[in-house]
């Protein structure tokens, strides 16, 4: 009967897939409700940890984009990507991974993702190799943030394992970052050199590509941007410390007044306020921002989905304990396998890991593995519907970033799967030293 659950779940991921963006949260609950009802399934624990997270993040970042911070990064961006065009493949997924990790969550990238595609053009550079891993960067990072929703309720559960928030970040971020250099070296030499590309040719013939310089009619800046990103960076860095105050590892505070996943969501409430008050931003307008639209939409895709892994998982706990446990003793890193397929689906980082990382962590997979496979819950590129892959493929008008007839065929496929499988590797090698 399993199996048939198993088809049942994978039949509504299917399904909210092929309805995009926030459909994915829309079937995975509608297939809670079919396995509850039809399959008499007790509904697993709804992920509400993360989705506070997300939502307190998310809150922040609003109110910094509507006081214009976003912009005020987004221009800083541009200045390091067009200080040195020629190495764009491998400054984009700097700017990229940098902005995820600061603002914990990847939608940030959206808005760079045209830069980069016009800084290549225009340097005569095929801009699918910037866009390709600069897009992984943006996914990754969400791994090595100390305030996106997956790491936040992963280190958690380390913690019952003896292992505390600061060491987590400090093996994901040097394996994350080092890894998207990789793979930005690969992503260099992927496809036929812009000239030699016959589809751009044929493009540009039908004059369908745009030679000329974007307008340089600047986006005004309002001088609150500086004092949003301020108040926003400041909030981090008090998330940081008291995060890292009390772990065990550093102890500062031995009986902590609030839990680490409340003390974000309070200082990123904080922030916010502190932006519409000293801003001046009127709050109904934050409704309407971009990033808060797609944080939303985040937030009940992994409701759905995550609600639905857990119902599932929850409900065979020991046949997976059987089948899985002494397969992940002896080969832990299958571990990574199975988070890269399953994430590939889930669309989500913080909804992978909290369908799986508790189940794998109670299997006896070692706190080593589990955090050397953590970067591969980001193989969200592997389909070529995420947003931000579409986002690049849409910005990029040479159609150098294309996808194929055959799906997979895309730019992003390859060099996201070396950066993770690096990553991976590389989360055993900092895993040994510092555990």
């Amino acid at each position: 009967m399993w199996i048939v659950e198993l088809i049942v779940v994978l039949f509504f991921i299917w399904l909210g897939a092929r309805l995009g963006s926030i459909g994915i949260g829309f079937a995975g609950g509608f297939g809670v409700l079919v396995l509850a009802f039809v399959f008499n399934l007790k509904p697993g624990a709804i992920p509400t940890d993360v989705i506070l997270i997300i939502m307190g993040v998310i809150a922040a970042i609003a109110a910094m984009q509507e006081a214009g911070g976003l912009d005020y990064l987004v221009h800083l961006a541009e200045k390091v990507l067009k200080s040195n065009p020629k190495y764009i493949t491998f400054l984009a997924p700097i700017v990229t991974y940098v902005m995820t990790m600061f603002a914990g969550t990847g939608h940030t990238a959206f808005s760079t993702l045209p830069v980069i595609a016009e800084v290549a053009k225009r340097e005569g550079i095929r801009p699918s190799r910037p866009l390709a891993i600069a897009t992984v960067a943006s996914q990754i990072a969400i791994t090595a943030s100390p305030i996106s929703a997956a790491v936040v309720f992963f280190s958690t559960e380390l913690e019952k394992v003896g292992v505390d928030y600061v060491q987590l970040l400090m093996i994901a971020i040097p394996s994350s970052f080092l890894a998207v250099m990789v793979g930005a070296v690969v992503s260099n030499f992927m496809g036929k050199d812009l000239k030699d590309d016959p589809i751009y040719q044929e493009r540009l013939a039908k004059g369908l590509v745009s030679m000329e310089p974007k307008s340089q009619t600047e986006k005004v800046i309002p001088p609150e941007a500086k004092l949003s990103v301020l108040i926003f960076g400041i909030a981090i860095i008090g998330v940081v410390f008291y995060a890292t105050a009390i772990s065990d590892t550093v102890g500062l505070i031995k009986e902590p007044i609030l839990a680490r996943d409340h003390a974000i969501i309070s200082f990123m409430l904080a922030a916010a306020t502190l932006i519409t008050f000293f801003c001046k931003v009127e709050s109904k307008n934050i409704l309407n921002a971009p990033t808060f639209k797609s944080g939303m939409s985040a937030c009940v895709c992994v409701l759905g989905v995550a609600w639905l892994g857990t119902t599932f998982v929850t409900a065979h706990i020991d046949e997976i304990n059987v089948f899985a446990g002494n397969l992940l003793e002896s080969k832990p890193w299958m571990l990574a396998v199975v988070l890269f397929f399953a994430s590939m689906l889930l669309y989500s980082q913080a909804a992978t890991t909290r369908a799986l990382m508790p189940a794998a962590l109670a299997l006896g997979v070692s706190p080593i593995a589990a955090i050397a496979a953590f970067a591969a819950v980001s193989a969200l590129f592997v389909l070529p519907t995420y947003p931000s892959l579409l986002a690049a493929v849409e910005f990029d008008d040479t159609g150098s970033t294309r996808i194929g007839k055959y799906v997979f065929d895309h730019p992003f496929l390859i060099p996201g799967t070396v950066t993770i499988a690096t990553a991976v590797m590389l989360g055993f090698v900092f895993g040994g030293l510092i555990l």
